[in-house]
């Protein structure tokens, strides 16, 4: 274990204040919060920080068109954000706003001290003017036709269509964006640069230490002996949302410039409200400062970040963490498609740790993209989040509460060895964070959960419990303190899952220490349930949300559930028959047999029985259904393979729990229910037709 603890301050970039989170935002925000979660279960001091974009053009169009001042439009959207992230358990110390005093007293200081070392030039540089409005056009404020790829009504410094980026003077037929004159005049202004080209050689040693080696590969590019570092204008004309730049009336600091500032606002602001210095933490060398960003914005964060940073004698950054982008089913996230899904949508319709999960699976430590599939995302999270780990505290638990008085007794040679060898991988699993290799996390995890379920199901409890209760004791301590340490493995993805885990064991938040205690001969909390699984309707619902109004009907549609099979024979049925449906309606429905480990009465209802199904790989499932009159002693049924529904939303049954899957009867409700079984023995789990 690590000795020493170390100080260490995290950002991610800022989110434009333009517009609301969405899935692909989360890519950068899961990944940065997995890792600050994992510093902080070490015992590392670490501070994530990060804020609110909110300066430019484009909120001052956007205001403009609403009819209300950029400043109320920021204050909303950093409601919206702090939420959204919020409900996505991304654990920030403090979310700030760049238009704030902290921002703009750090602008103005940077300015001055780069002033005074030389570092900045002042230049006649061509703008277009509007005559009709009076003022130079900002970026924004100009459409046309980009000289690109032909495309219309396009703005001023990049196409949506291609990419393209390039300087409002090179579009074709532009004209303004507020009053639509195409009579534009190029006009000269002075602005303010930044000299990056004396900053050539620090930059071509610094990247190599503070960059991922493919980041460092590419911008070493820009240091060939024939190359040049051109200056980086970092003014802009009046009107602009944004600050003034002090002894320059008319001009602003360049939004590009304050963004990254806004870190070290946001770091002041919250180590003033919490007794810290912000000098001991931003300008003291032996602390920890890392970036995590996506690669469309590496120049700014590699070049002229560190280089300004540089002049105006502030420390930079100790690495610059760089992800790719996020595709969806292969392909970039569209609205016409439904795959441009907004953070507060998906959670309108799913669990915010289906995402985290499925996202540690897919993240590493490299620049490459990574695809949401929506197929393999449930399936990922049914089989082994569900089916593998959480089902192992489900039936232990259940099983210890309603046998054996809820009280863990001590663990049996066999199980102890497997915590020992699940305890082993500790240091492994900690590297795997270190380094931000996410997707590896959940591959050991479930090489653990493969061995405990294996262990489970040849000891086979259920059976023990009702035989020789005290004999089944043993085993379920073993297996609840093997999902116990995976949960504390996982907590850092799954901090929900592992606080409720924490209390089901009568423990505080978990440490990376944890993983060391066993827990026996204590009782047990009441189970409450971790993670139920990924409806197939619920994501199909989230697409259609996504989509325009006007888009066309999306092509998959909602699997309906299936009619009750009927027995055959006897008087017509009379259950009315249901619409007609096609085969890929029926495809959707996830037939499997599960094996009855019990069928009871539930109390206090005259319809209700409750299943307790052992669904082999996909764990255990319980299950109400209504058929009690049908089984006055229900117990007939215990040692019957049924067919149920196994990809079915879970359902709250009033006063009595969660119901699982749906098992499927043949007959007429009106005079009499027969449970579908199987005529041949089957593995519990298989499918069922």
């Amino acid at each position: 274990m690590q000795e020493k603890k170390r100080t260490i301050v995290v950002t991610s970039a800022l989110p434009y204040a333009n517009g609301d989170i969405h899935i692909g935002h989360l890519v950068e925000y899961l990944q940065t919060d997995f890792w600050v979660r994992f510093q902080r279960m070490r015992g590392n001091d670490c501070v994530y920080v990060c804020a609110d974009d909110t300066h430019g053009t484009p909120i001052m169009i956007r205001a403009r068109k609403e009819g209300r001042s950029p400043e109320d439009l920021v204050a909303e959207m950093r409601e919206r954000h702090v939420r959204d992230f919020a409900d996505f358990q991304v654990s920030f110390d403090n979310y700030y706003t760049t238009n704030s005093p902290e921002n703009k007293a750090f602008c103005e200081d940077i300015y001055a001290k780069l002033d005074a070392a030389g570092a900045l030039l002042r230049e006649d540089v061509t703008q277009l003017w509007c005559p009709k409005c009076g003022m130079f056009l900002p970026d924004r404020f100009v459409k046309g036709t980009c000289p690109h790829c032909g495309k219309e009504e396009q703005y001023g410094d990049s196409c949506e269509n291609c990419g393209a980026t390039y300087s409002p003077s090179e579009l074709k037929d532009a004209h303004c964006a507020t009053c639509g004159s195409r009579d534009l005049e190029s006009r000269a202004t002075q602005h303010v640069l930044f000299d990056l080209a004396k900053f050539k050689e620090y930059l071509r040693g610094w990247l190599g230490d503070h960059t991922p080696p493919d980041v460092a590969k590419k911008l070493q590019e820009w240091f060939g002996e024939d190359q040049t570092l051109l200056p980086w204008d970092i003014s802009r004309d009046a009107p602009y949302f944004g600050f003034g730049i002090p002894g320059l009336p008319g001009k602003y600091f360049y939004v590009w410039l304050d963004a990254p500032v806004g870190y070290l606002a946001s770091l002041r602001n919250w180590a003033e409200a919490n007794g810290r210095s912000f000098d001991a933490l931003w300008q003291n060398p032996d602390v920890e400062r890392y970036h995590f960003i996506g690669k469309d914005i590496v120049r700014f964060h590699c070049l002229f970040w560190p280089a300004m940073l540089h002049a105006a004698g502030y420390q930079g950054p100790t690495k610059v963490f760089v992800h790719g982008f996020l595709t969806v089913n292969g392909e970039k996230m569209s609205k016409s498609r439904g795959t441009f899904v907004n953070a507060r949508t998906y959670l309108d319709h799913l669990d915010p740790a289906f995402l985290r999960y499925y996202y540690a699976c897919k993240i590493n430590s490299t620049t490459d993209d990574i695809d949401l599939n929506l197929d393999d995302f449930a399936q990922r999270v049914n089989s082994d989040l569900v089916g593998k780990i959480v089902n192992l505290a489900s039936r232990g638990a259940q099983m210890l509460s309603k046998r054996l008085d809820g009280r863990l007794g001590r663990m049996d040679e066999e199980g102890r060895a497997l915590l020992e060898s699940a305890r082993s991988r500790s240091e492994a699993i900690a590297a795997l964070y270190e380094a931000r290799k996410f997707s590896q996390v959940p591959v050991e995890v479930c090489r653990i959960a493969d061995a405990a379920n294996e262990y489970f199901d040849r000891h086979a409890p259920w059976k023990l419990v009702k035989e020789n209760p005290e004999s089944a004791r043993p085993i379920l301590t073993s297996t609840l303190n093997l999902f116990r340490v995976m949960a504390v493995y996982l907590a850092p993805i799954l901090p929900v899952v592992a606080k409720k885990a924490a209390a089901l064991f009568g423990e505080p938040d978990f440490t990376w220490e944890s993983v060391m205690r066993s827990v026996e001969e204590s009782p047990i909390g009441q189970y409450e349930y971790l993670a139920t699984r990924v409806d197939p309707d619920a994501v199909q619902a989230m697409i259609e949300a996504g989509r325009p109004k006007d888009a066309e009907p999306s092509p998959s549609q909602t699997a309906a559930s299936p009619a009750p099979a009927s027995t055959g024979g006897g008087e017509p049925s009379s259950a009315p028959a249901k619409p007609q449906i096609q085969f890929p309606a029926f495809d959707a429905v996830d037939l499997r047999v599960g094996l009855v480990e019990s069928c009871r009465a539930v109390e206090k209802s005259k319809k209700l029985v409750r299943f307790e199904l052992d669904c082999g790989a996909l764990g255990h499932r319980t299950i109400f259904s209504g058929i009690r009159s049908a089984y006055p002693d229900p117990s007939v049924l215990d040692g019957k393979q049924v067919v149920f529904v196994a990809n079915l939303a879970p359902r709250e049954m009033k006063g009595v729990g969660i119901s699982e899957g749906m098992v499927l009867t043949g007959g007429d409700p009106a005079t009499g229910l027969a449970v579908l079984t199987t005529l041949a023995p089957v593995r519990p789990g298989d499918p069922a037709c």
